[in-house]
C-alpha cells in the first residue's frame, strides 16, 4: 500500500476543511494538493504545499529589471525571456514542498541535488516497512557494453526469473534479520540505528523535500531526460505533470528551452554556419572529438 490508513485518514481530513486565503491559489495545483500520485511498486509523491504562480514570477522580475522589462507584451512573453536568458532569481520566488515515497538507492541519487530542504523518515527512531521495489520484468536490464553508467538489453526467460527470485529472497531474509535483531521475545534487542544497516537500499524510505522552482528545472531537466535512469525518472515524469498543472506558461518555455531545445557550443555555432554556406564539414574538420561531434550530428540530423 503506498499510503498507511492513517496518512489517508489525514489526507481525507485535510481536504473536507478547505481554509480561505488571500494568497494566490493556482486551481490545477489545488486539485494535486495532498493526493499521492503512485510511482513504482509502493512509492508515491504528493504536494503538500506550493507558495507563487506565473504571475509571481512575471512580479518578481518587473520589480528587477523595471523599464527593461517593457517591451514583452505578455508574462508568457516575458517569462519565455527569462528562460531564453537563463534568469534564474524570478523562478526562485515560487516553490514546492513534496512528500516522496522512493526506494532508499533512488533516494541516495536523488540527495545528489543539493539545493532544496529534506527531512527523512528516521530509521533511529522508527521501524521500517517491510516494502521493498522489486522490479516489473520489462526493468530489468544487463549492463550496457558502451556505457558505464547505463542499461543494455532486458533480461529475458529464465535469467529474469532467477535475478527476481534472488531479489525477492534477499529482501525478505534481511528484513526478517533486521525483525529479529529488534524484536526478540523478553529482551531489549539490538537499538535501531544499527539494525537498520542490514537493511537493502531498495527498502522504501520517505522524505518532505521543499524547493525552488529554478532548481526544481534543473532537477527535472535531468532526471525528466530519457537518459536518466528509470527509477528516478518515473518520479521526475509524475513531478513533470504537476509542475505542469501549477506554472503552466513557465513550464511550457521550460519544456521547449530546456527539455526539447538544444545548446550548441562555440564550435557547434562554427560548424553550423560553415555548413548552411554549402562547406563539407566532417569530425576532422571540426575541431570536436568524436564524442562532440556525435553529440553535434545527433542535434541537427
Amino acid at each position: 500500500m503506498p499510503l498507511s490508513p492513517d496518512q489517508l485518514a489525514e489526507i481525507d481530513a485535510l481536504r473536507a476543511n478547505p481554509q480561505p486565503t488571500l494568497r494566490a491559489t493556482v486551481p490545477g495545483m489545488e486539485a494535486h494538493l495532498y493526493k499521492a500520485q503512485p510511482v513504482l511498486d509502493h512509492g508515491f509523491v504528493r504536494v503538500i504545499d506550493y507558495m507563487g504562480d506565473d504571475s509571481a514570477i512575471c512580479q518578481a522580475a518587473r520589480v528587477s529589471y523595471g523599464k527593461g522589462t517593457k517591451s514583452v507584451q505578455n508574462d508568457e512573453g516575458l517569462i519565455r525571456y527569462l528562460m531564453r536568458h537563463w534568469h534564474s532569481t524570478p523562478f526562485e520566488m515560487c516553490e514546492i514542498k513534496l512528500h516522496v515515497k522512493l526506494p532508499v538507492f533512488v533516494a541516495r541519487q536523488w540527495i545528489r541535488h543539493r539545493t532544496a530542504n529534506v527531512n527523512e523518515y528516521s530509521a533511529r527512531y522508527s521501524i521500517l516497512d517491510r516494502e521493498f521495489y522489486i522490479p516489473e520484468p520489462d526493468a530489468l536490464a544487463a549492463q550496457s557494453v558502451i556505457n558505464n553508467q547505463g542499461r543494455g538489453d532486458t533480461l529475458q526467460g529464465a535469467e529474469a526469473a532467477r535475478v527476481l527470485e534472488i531479489l525477492k529472497s534477499d529482501s525478505n531474509r534481511a528484513y526478517d534479520h533486521y525483525e529479529a535483531m529488534i524484536s526478540d521475545e523478553g529482551q531489549s534487542g539490538l537499538a535501531r540505528e544499527l539494525a537498520r544497516m542490514n537493511l537493502p537500499a531498495n527498502i522504501y524510505t520517505q522524505w518532505y523535500w521543499k524547493v525552488d522552482l529554478h532548481n526544481l528545472f534543473h532537477f527535472l531537466r535531468l532526471r525528466a531526460d530519457a537518459h536518466a535512469q528509470y527509477e528516478i525518472r518515473v518520479y521526475a515524469d509524475a513531478i513533470c505533470e504537476m509542475v505542469k498543472d501549477w506554472v503552466p506558461a513557465a513550464y511550457a518555455a521550460f519544456e521547449d528551452y530546456r527539455m526539447t531545445g538544444a545548446q550548441l557550443s562555440g564550435k557547434g555555432v562554427d560548424c553550423l554556419r560553415r555548413m548552411l554556406k554549402g562547406e563539407k564539414v566532417t569530425q576532422e574538420t571540426s575541431g570536436m572529438s568524436k564524442g562532440e561531434w556525435r553529440e553535434f550530428m545527433s542535434v541537427i540530423d
